[in-house]
């Protein structure tokens, strides 16, 4: 698998976001993990628009692809309020970012991680720590 694709989308979304977020590893779900506040919901939104082009919520995610159904339930499933934001749905592995809204709505957590087709452990082990590397986590 060419890891460029992701590894440029990786640095470039996580550079266009280092003045506004702190990442740190969420090994629950394998993904790089960032909290912030709900009064910066649009510009943070604007930027990942910039890199993940697909967006689903709970009213359209019954429509979705199949990948990025697997997303979904990878990530725990889509309530109201909840985002799953994808790049390129048509390459061999994708980045996609879960936006999940805090209950006292003051807090907002994203994580954004790699989702692949097909993928053997071994590699899959590799291209997590790369993804890492590439988020510094």
């Amino acid at each position: 698998m060419d890891n460029s694709y992701l590894e440029g989308v990786c640095r470039q979304l996580r550079g266009s976001l280092k003045d506004v977020l702190t990442w740190k590893w969420d090994g629950r779900f394998e993904t790089a993990l960032a909290e912030f506040s709900a009064r910066d919901k649009e510009k943070i939104l604007k930027i990942l628009a910039g890199f993940l082009v697909s967006r689903w919520d709970n009213t359209t995610i019954g429509e979705a692809p199949e990948l990025v159904q697997q997303v979904k339930r990878h990530s725990g499933g889509l309530t109201s309020g909840q985002l799953l934001l994808l790049s390129d749905l048509y390459r061999a592995a994708l980045i996609y970012c879960a936006w999940w809204p805090w209950g006292d709505g003051k807090t907002i957590s994203i994580r954004i991680g790699i989702h692949s087709k097909e993928i053997a452990a071994a590699d899959k082990s590799t291209l997590t720590a790369a993804f890492r590397g590439w988020f510094k986590v």
